[in-house]
């Protein structure tokens, strides 16, 4: 039998070994606080680079709704911590850094969370959909992404109103699981972040107009049964284009994503292969 993790043995010490990620995410960003996006000015920076709504309330199998209206909650009270943000050349986007920890001191409720590969419950669940949206907007950008994390192995819900890849998502945690984004061109970016009663809105804005712009496309996506599983896979390719000529620049494969599906087979709106098709050649 493989010997358990510290933090597996009870949930005492699953708490210790949390708090202890925690302390030391700390001490990081204390030594990157020279570097850390904190600047909020009144104004709004004049070009639009990219911007998305994404729904609040989702059908989600049978996920309880009081958790949906609950993250709503959550996610409006974090709009204010992220809306207006600047990046500037040279600077680091860290979300935690600025949204601080969910407490219900500070009104956030128990929404869904993942633990272990299975929905729960927990402070401020939901609020991944936040970097969720945050991610979708850089990918559309050339800020680079330097940490990120996502639900891998799994595919968590069916597709009721997806409206970008399966697998582009992020998976946060106070404050170890970060999202973090670098600005490493010339040029200044924001965040601008709100919530209305059915979304989460966001765009991302610059001091000037970008030469490129970028487009993400999913290819290979299908299902398929494996040992009586059913599984997902898909990839991920961003290219970019010059705004002047049309003429495509690159044409990069940012994601493969594999993972068995943890809701019932009935909710997949697209055929289940009886195999694993034999992979392709991984270049655009």
């Amino acid at each position: 039998m493989a010997r358990r993790l510290f933090g597996e043995i009870s949930p005492l010490t699953y708490r210790i070994a949390t708090e202890r990620m925690i302390l030391l995410r700390h001490v990081r960003n204390l030594r990157q606080k020279g570097t850390l996006a904190v600047t909020r000015p009144q104004e709004e920076l004049p070009v639009t680079v990219y911007r998305h709504s994404s729904l609040i309330r989702r059908r989600l199998g049978n996920v309880d709704t009081e958790l949906q209206d609950n993250k709503a909650i959550s996610l409006g009270l974090t709009a204010p911590k992220i809306d207006g943000i600047l990046i500037a050349p040279g600077e680091r986007f860290s979300f935690w850094n600025l949204a601080g920890r969910c407490s219900a001191k500070e009104g956030y409720r128990e929404g869904l969370t993942i633990s272990n590969g299975k929905p729960t419950r927990g402070m401020g669940g939901g609020t991944c959909q936040f970097t969720n949206l945050l991610h979708w907007m850089v990918l559309h950008s050339p800020l680079t992404v330097v940490e990120h994390h996502h639900h891998n192995g799994l595919d968590l819900f069916p597709d009721y109103n997806r409206q970008i890849p399966w697998g582009t998502g992020t998976s946060i945690a106070f404050n170890y699981l970060d999202y973090q984004v670098e600005n490493r061109t010339p040029y200044l970016f924001q965040f601008r972040t709100w919530t209305t009663d059915e979304y989460l809105r966001g765009e991302l804005r610059a001091d000037r107009e970008l030469p490129t712009k970028f487009h993400i496309r999913e290819r290979d996506a299908y299902f398929y049964e494996q040992e009586g599983e059913v599984y997902r896979h898909n990839r991920v390719f961003r290219s970019e284009r010059d705004k002047r000529t049309g003429l495509e620049l690159s044409d990069e494969l940012i994601l493969e994503n594999e993972g068995r599906i943890a809701y019932d087979r009935s909710l997949v709106r697209a055929t289940i292969l009886p195999a694993r098709p034999a992979p392709r050649d991984t270049t655009p």
